[in-house]
């Protein structure tokens, strides 16, 4: 049986924690390989009844709501130990068993005073911001990589944590004091807040890469579940206006532990549109009447931190650059539903950058700032396809606008989004 990437193939919010869900019935791990709780993904589950749960996550796997999954959280992440437990209690509040889930000894530790260094470096570069969502992720990547982190299983051994958490204030003090004129941190508060959760974390701890890698042994399917996406990867994006991780397939190999050569599918999760939150450039960006129809017909504000999405055309240049740097070998294509009730849709399949045709992405980021998207125009449909659960229920249309899409982005589409509730989904072919 395969392990399984799950991408976001644009600059995230593509809907890759429905995807999962989906997946999940018939997967026995979801691991969340990078990132933190800088990027929530929103699922909706209706039960036979007709009733509808929403659930919004930010630092879980999406797994965690599926009966029978064990979900993982690899050594890829930075782990916010506060936001982690509150998640758990508020799902157990609505009777979910969040008993099986798994975190890797190895992953990081978000400490209080990597949270002020992000919000305050922010401040401090003005217009030159990044666009963090201020809950320390970059500062903490940064300190695994000067190996002055703080890793999880360092929390059960007092004297070695609070070792590690002198020697990073000695360094962390100077920039917060001399730098940003800001109050110290204290070893004794830090180190506290970490050890009170140790008893409740301890049970969950395991390696973790030990525990997939003997599983994809016995035959049993695992599933890795990207953070962000390929166009906030930190090598792979559009640096530096990226995550500080890695959110490319490559990544769901260092951050989980699974070799390269046991990853057997790899699925780019991509919006029938494009939107981005943060800064940096996005060439098929909207600021008409287009573009708030995107935002309000597909509520798009960030489910971690509520901050309005830019909107966009769909744009082939990055599905087919995301293709290719993940390998997909299945796209799925979510909220078609949102261009319902457009005369005709634009497509992105080229950029002009000062007269030159683009058909891939530009290796200079200066030229990627000045592209100009190069559109095709397909006709757009009214018939309200939320119910359609086959392909050829869509209208014409729209069934045409996939067919293109599919053909422009390099890799075939196997499903397709048509709302946001579990059952909205069109299945072309056979994800696993």
């Amino acid at each position: 049986m395969p392990a399984i990437a799950i991408i976001g193939a644009q600059w995230g919010d593509e809907g890759k924690g429905k995807a999962t869900d989906l997946l999940g019935t018939r997967v026995d791990y979801v691991v969340k390989f990078n990132g933190g709780n800088n990027a929530g993904h929103t699922v909706v589950i209706t039960d036979a009844s007709g009733h509808t749960e929403k659930y919004a996550l930010h630092l879980l796997p999406s797994g965690i709501l599926t009966p029978g999954c064990t979900p993982v959280i690899g050594n890829g992440v930075v782990v916010d130990l506060a936001v982690l437990f509150e998640e758990l209690e508020a799902l157990e509040q609505r009777g979910v068993d969040v008993s099986r889930l798994r975190i890797s000894a190895n992953a990081h530790v978000i400490a209080d005073y990597n949270r002020t260094l992000d919000k305050v470096t922010e401040r401090f570069l003005g217009s030159r911001r990044i666009g963090t969502t201020g809950r320390g992720i970059g500062p903490t990547y940064a300190d695994k990589m000067n190996r002055i982190g703080l890793r999880i299983q360092d929390i059960f051994d007092e004297k070695i944590l609070t070792q590690k958490v002198e020697g990073v204030l000695d360094l962390k003090n100077q920039v917060l004091t001399k730098i940003y004129n800001r109050r110290a941190a204290t070893v004794e508060a830090t180190v506290e807040e970490l050890l009170a959760f140790a008893d409740r974390l301890r049970p969950m701890v395991c390696d973790t890469g030990l525990l997939l890698n003997e599983a994809l042994d016995r035959g049993e399917t695992v599933l890795l579940e990207a953070g962000q996406a390929t166009l906030l990867d930190v090598d792979h994006g559009t640096y530096p206006f990226v995550t500080s991780s890695s959110a490319t397939a490559g990544g769901a190999c260092t951050g989980s532990g699974i070799p390269p050569r046991r990853l057997d599918q790899v699925i780019g999760i991509v919006k029938a549109y494009t939107t981005r939150v943060g800064e940096g450039p996005f060439p098929t960006e909207l600021f008409d009447e287009f573009g708030a129809h995107l935002s309000k017909v597909g509520a798009e504000f960030g489910v971690t931190t509520g901050r309005p999405r830019r909107c966009g055309w769909y744009d082939a240049v990055i599905a087919r650059y995301a293709a290719r740097v993940n390998g997909v070998s299945d796209f799925v294509l979510t909220k078609l539903d949102v261009l319902t009730g457009l005369d005709q849709v634009p497509v992105c399949v080229a950029y002009d950058v000062n007269g030159v045709r683009h058909d891939e992405m530009p290796v200079n980021q200066s030229d990627f700032h000045h592209a100009v998207p190069i559109y095709e125009y397909l006709p757009g449909w009214w018939e309200d396809i939320s119910h359609a659960r086959t392909f050829e229920e869509l209208p014409a249309n729209a069934q045409a606008y996939v067919k293109a899409v599919e053909a422009l982005s390099g890799a075939r589409i196997s499903a397709v989004g048509v709302g946001p509730s579990r059952d909205a989904t069109i299945a072309i072919h056979d994800l696993i």
